[in-house]
């Protein structure tokens, strides 16, 4: 065969819905040498990763660490170690996410309840209620901000409702996390994963998560539950779930004092995912939001500068993507070619209802930053024209510009 040459990557800005252009001090970390997984200095980073999560995911919850693999195995980890075969299970869906966490969860043996409205909405506090008081599942298992559609579903009093029916509540945070308030213990959420390359900054392959007291009570108790199906569950007698990989007993057990041996630690991802935190940490989780919050907002204005119509439900929009419909007799899929061939700029389509009918564009990480939203907004006007696409001549960068001005008062 002939040898290929030393990989190289043509140079990209990354603003679709992720994953992102990687903070270069993140990759910096990544090329630390490799130690022992169970040297003392090893084994301190660790600890200092579980520690910048607790302040990240706004917990005091001892058992904060970092699953290796992508934001799904911190999803799969959560869900295969939270379900006991036979458990019922309810998912609201606001999005494609929504509906992987019910398949995941079924995956599980769980018997799986849903709660769904139409794309672009999130589900109401009264519905979700009327379910649990129906259903009356051990878990609620929900995704805060579905980049799908760029809904963010409101959390701040799921939780005390899922535990006046006695359900724990599970959310899946890896789009949100960083971009978005996030409080895991003022909101009751038991258990949360997200995923290092939407706001946090990072490249895919580490998936934070943090479990309550209940959780991990509910963890260990599971343990115990013979693998197979419980007596008098009415569930396909078929039905074997279980992970050793994702199991988080043994991955508790692997990171806590006792390091008991599990795996061997991704250590390049765990270098990874120390700095992404440190760097959040160190700029103020507050002021990690509010920089989303100001990059998203001068996006928003700038599509809408274009001319170009948001889609969903604006009160509930994340901070850090946005979803434009595809104007009128452009070619969707030949405007984003255009901006990567021309402009080395990434944006993202989507699925479902939406394949075909809106772009999807972030403002997240380390590509939330003035200059990349100027960049881009351009380069779209630029891309428009050559399509055909009637647009306002600096509509774009105009509106960013002016609530970049307003911020600064």
């Amino acid at each position: 065969m002939t040898i290929p040459a030393p990989l190289s990557m043509p140079p990209r800005l990354l603003m679709g819905p992720g994953p992102i252009t990687v903070d270069p001090r993140v990759l910096q970390a990544m090329s630390v040498q490799m130690v022992g997984q169970f040297d003392p200095a090893m084994t301190a980073a660790m600890s200092e990763v579980m520690a910048l999560y607790r302040t990240v995911f706004a917990t005091a919850n001892e058992q904060t660490l970092l699953v290796d693999g992508t934001a799904r195995a911190g999803i799969e980890a959560a869900l295969v170690s939270l379900i006991t075969p036979g458990d019922r299970v309810l998912v609201p869906i606001l999005g494609r996410f929504g509906h992987l966490l019910a398949e995941i969860a079924g995956r599980c043996g769980a018997k799986v309840h849903t709660v769904e409205v139409a794309w672009g909405e999130v589900v109401p506090l009264e519905m979700l209620e009327e379910a649990l008081r129906t259903v009356r599942p051990a878990l609620v298992a929900a995704v805060q901000g579905d980049t799908s559609t760029t809904m963010c579903q409101p959390l701040a009093e799921l939780g005390t409702l899922c535990h006046r029916y006695d359900a724990l509540l599970y959310v899946d945070a890896t789009a949100s996390l960083g971009g978005n308030p996030f409080e895991t213990d003022a909101w009751a959420i038991d258990a949360a994963t997200a995923g290092l390359q939407k706001c946090l900054g990072g490249p895919p392959g580490g998936a934070p998560i943090t479990l309550s007291g209940d959780a991990v009570a509910r963890i260990l108790a599971r343990r115990h539950v013979e693998a197979g199906i419980r007596e008098g569950d009415d569930v396909d007698s078929g039905v074997r779930i279980g992970s050793n990989y994702l199991d988080l007993a043994q991955i508790m057990d692997y990171w806590g004092p006792r390091r008991l041996n599990h795996h061997t630690e991704a250590t390049s991802m765990l270098y990874a995912a120390r700095e992404c935190a440190r760097l959040l940490v160190a700029e103020g989780m507050d002021a990690v939001i509010a920089r989303h919050a100001l990059h998203g907002r001068a996006m928003l204005a700038g599509v809408e500068g274009l001319g170009l119509r948001v889609f969903g439900d604006r009160a509930h929009k994340m901070t850090n993507v946005v979803a434009v419909h595809i104007p009128d007799g452009a070619d969707g899929d030949a405007v984003r070619s255009g901006l990567l061939a021309d402009f080395g700029i990434e944006i993202g389509t989507s699925f479902g209802p939406l394949h075909g009918k809106v772009w999807r564009i972030g403002t997240m990480g380390y590509n939330a930053r003035k200059d990349a939203v100027l960049l881009t907004l351009a380069a779209l006007e630029q891309v428009l024209r050559s399509a055909g696409v009637a647009v306002l001549g600096g509509g774009g960068v105009g509106a960013a510009r002016e609530v970049y001005q307003e911020a600064a008062l």
